[in-house]
């Protein structure tokens, strides 16, 4: 393929980098590193495609996309942004853009992503509704995280099915709360209902409604959830945990867009976008009966996996900065963390997620006697808790005892100890749960408490080989 591109890029190694992999594509690049200069080129000739940084030396090229958009209505616009927030995300997708890559980025899926642009010169994303920009309450600069943002983009001008799957504290609702506040549903009313928390002889009446005298104590008819969430988004958090028979009326609900109140007779059109999200690994529990197959496919149209805290340990510094300031307007002392306190509560283990460092920057704003909490007052508030926890054993047993032995045998580089260590122990103790289990990765994950995802992506980043541990028939 061939075409003549406008990569509008300040840095020079960004720069030429993409301009190298482009010309092998055969493409004809002209390069700037300014607004300014952009408009020049765009008012001299035409271009296939536009590359653009957001952040440029004279101005934001997004809040200038005006200008290109009159000076070639037609052309696609790439974004390229090291401002790795969802509010780029959006504001991106706002702008009507082709795609948008946050910093670093893969090169081959960004050349992926020029050629498929190329060859439709149409953009495929239409605009979205205004966002609440830094209000929204996802925070994370991680490649995690900005997978998740792009996920949430992709599905606010539908109304399709969403399934977040993630540990419990990871925020699974807030990504449910983004997608409706985002999207075309955003005027609409919010329901969210954790299904686990309702008695399961309850779970019918509280999603569906029922009539007076349906069953002992119904002494008026009530309005279930489904007609609450009418013209908006219903949020089924822990759909694991839903009974059978309320999964058999959820499944025929999603198909028919309709629902009967428990003890009705009269069915209820409904027009209600279903989020739904889970902690627990949904494949075993239909393979036990547990959990209904069909109706896993009606929710996973579109999965979303939220990563561990574990998963996306350099967005603590700035999660924590962000707890730090909602403290402040719930009316705590206004406190710092100095990057000894930030280290050490990235050696944390996080076995609860935001929840838990949400918990941990407010008690730490509470109790703390200082301005500026360092690691030694960290640890004053905090106690001595290890960086990695030992459950089922006293003093420092389990994996804590073991870091003890290897660090008297090792002498590991200042600043090294945390990648070192696991590094040292990571990949024996996945070898050996994929020794326990014969190779079966599923079983493996859920015998290490982690998700099945996770530990595929581990195997192949440790270079691990599964195959070998599998047992012949």
């Amino acid at each position: 393929m061939s075409g003549t591109l406008l990569l509008v890029e300040d840095d020079s190694a960004i720069a030429t980098v993409i301009t190298t992999a482009l010309e092998d594509e055969g493409f004809e690049i002209h390069r700037c590193s300014a607004i300014r200069e952009r408009d020049q080129l765009l008012g001299g000739r035409s271009f296939d495609l536009m590359l653009t940084d957001v952040m440029l030396t004279d101005g934001d090229g997004l809040e200038s996309l005006a200008a290109v958009r009159e000076a070639a209505p037609d052309m696609p616009v790439i974004v390229l942004s090291a401002q790795n927030t969802l509010d780029t995300a959006i504001r991106a997708s706002d702008s009507d853009v082709f795609e948008y890559f946050p910093k670093p980025f893969d090169l081959d899926e960004l050349v992926r992503a020029v050629l498929q642009a190329v060859g439709a010169r149409t953009s495929t994303v239409a605009a979205l509704p205004e966002s609440e920009g830094d209000g929204m309450p996802l925070v994370g600069r991680s490649p995690a995280m900005q997978g998740v943002y792009r996920m949430i983009t992709r599905v606010l001008r539908n109304d399709l099915t969403v399934l977040v799957t993630g540990e419990s504290g990871t925020g699974k609702e807030l990504v449910a709360e983004a997608i409706h506040q985002l999207g075309s549903r955003r005027t609409g009313p919010f329901v969210a209902v954790n299904t686990a928390a309702i008695p399961q002889d309850l779970v019918e009446s509280e999603l569906f409604g029922h009539e007076k005298g349906a069953f002992t104590g119904a002494v008026a008819q009530a309005i279930g959830k489904f007609e609450q969430a009418n013209g908006g988004t219903l949020f089924l958090d822990e759909i694991g945990d839903m009974p059978a028979e309320a999964q058999t009326r959820l499944l025929r609900a999603l198909q028919s867009g309709r629902i009967r109140r428990v003890g009705g007779r009269q069915e209820i059109a409904v027009d209600v976008r279903i989020i739904a999200a889970t902690n627990r690994d949904l494949a075993p529990m239909i393979t036990a009966g547990k959990f209904r197959e069909d109706l896993f496919y009606r929710l996973n149209v579109v999965p979303i996996e939220l990563p561990s805290l574990r998963e996306r340990r350099e967005d603590i510094e700035v999660l924590s900065q962000h707890f730090l300031s909602q403290a402040v307007e719930d009316g705590l002392p206004r406190r710092q963390l100095t990057p000894s306190a930030i280290e050490r509560l990235e050696e944390r283990n996080w076995r609860g997620n935001v929840r838990e460092l949400r918990n941990v920057i407010y008690r730490l704003a509470l109790m703390s006697r200082e301005d500026a909490i360092d690691a030694s007052s960290l640890n004053d508030i905090l106690g001595d808790e290890a960086p990695f926890h030992s459950e089922g054993t006293e003093g420092r047993g389990g994996i804590a005892a073991a870091l003890d032995i290897w660090l008297a045998k090792e002498e590991p580089a200042p600043g090294t100890v945390y990648s070192s260590a696991i590094a040292a122990f990571e990949k024996p103790l996945i070898e050996h749960a994929l020794g326990e289990t014969g190779g079966n990765q599923l079983r493996a994950a859920k015998l290490l408490g982690i998700n099945r995802n996770t530990l595929r992506k581990r195997i192949s980043e440790l270079e691990i080989e599964p195959d070998r541990f599998a047992r012949p028939l």
